[in-house]
């Protein structure tokens, strides 16, 4: 009996294994197959077949155009955005682990309270904001507010990674007649390494994807950021479905390489510093 429940629920693991890994990568196929299709192949072919006559002029059509604007937009808001939110949240974090005072205490549930407010329950606010400043239509008003949203989880992240760091070795430091900056360059920044990685994939990742602001906060074209592009070429293209999926592809890549090349200390990051 006990082998039969056994084998049920490896059976029922494996189909649902299977199903989940159809869910993420029947889509995924079908964008690049889509992509390498001409307009009449699209219209008249079977979506998840391979492309009779594969063909690159899609690709051709996207990179001729402003792709290349959008593509340079967005690496300079998630650039910008990364750095700032690195340089503050390890800040941050060094002084809520290295100060155990109800000021540290305050502060650290400030931050989580920042958890809380979700993103769309303050897009006026910030658009009202962002008018004061005089900084509408502007990159610096998407990275801004994207840096904001993203400080709370960074924080929390890099306190639980730093917790973990043994106090004598900060105390050996103080014996050495270090101070605070030094600590947190020499010390605290090498140890958070593998979390500060994490953090920077991960937050790369919401602001490259992020729609919300760059859709309020910027209304020219040469300010618009790869996400809202995607909606200028479907109107630029009308009913070229192939073409919109060769710059959904191309928007992907740059994640994809910055993922390839950070995955050993992504991976360290997510399984290290959060043991207590």
């Amino acid at each position: 009996m006990s082998t039969v429940v056994a084998t049920l629920r490896r059976t029922a693991t494996g189909g649902a294994t299977l199903l989940w890994t159809a869910l993420v990568v029947v889509p995924l196929y079908w964008v690049i197959v889509t992509s390498l299709r001409g307009q009449a192949d699209f219209t008249t072919g079977n979506p998840l077949a391979l492309p009779g006559h594969p063909t690159l002029d899609n690709y051709r059509t996207v990179l001729d155009g402003d792709f290349t604007t959008y593509l340079l937009n967005s690496v300079i808001v998630t650039v910008a955005t990364v750095a700032i939110v690195m340089v503050v949240a390890l800040m941050a974090a060094f002084s809520i682990v290295r100060y155990t005072n109800p000021w540290s205490r305050l502060t650290f549930r400030l931050y989580l309270l920042g958890l809380a407010i979700p993103l769309q329950a303050v897009i006026i606010p910030v658009y009202l904001l962002i008018i004061r400043l005089h900084m509408y239509d502007s990159l610096l008003a998407i990275v801004l507010p994207s840096a904001a949203f993203a400080l709370p989880v960074t924080v929390m992240i890099l306190v639980s990674f730093l917790r973990d760091v043994p106090r004598s070795l900060f105390e050996a430091m103080v014996v050495d007649g270090a101070g605070d900056w030094r600590m947190l360059f020499s010390l605290a920044a090498p140890m958070a390494r593998p979390a500060l990685v994490t953090v920077a994939v991960y937050d790369g990742l919401q602001v490259w994807n992020g729609f919300l602001f760059p859709l309020i906060l910027t209304q020219s074209g040469d300010k618009a950021v790869l996400p809202l592009a995607l909606t200028l070429y479907k109107g630029q293209f009308g009913i070229n479905v192939p073409a919109t999926m060769a710059a959904v592809v191309l928007s992907t890549l740059p994640m994809l390489v910055v993922f390839v090349l950070a995955r050993r200390q992504l991976v360290a990051g997510l399984t290290a510093g959060f043991s207590k």
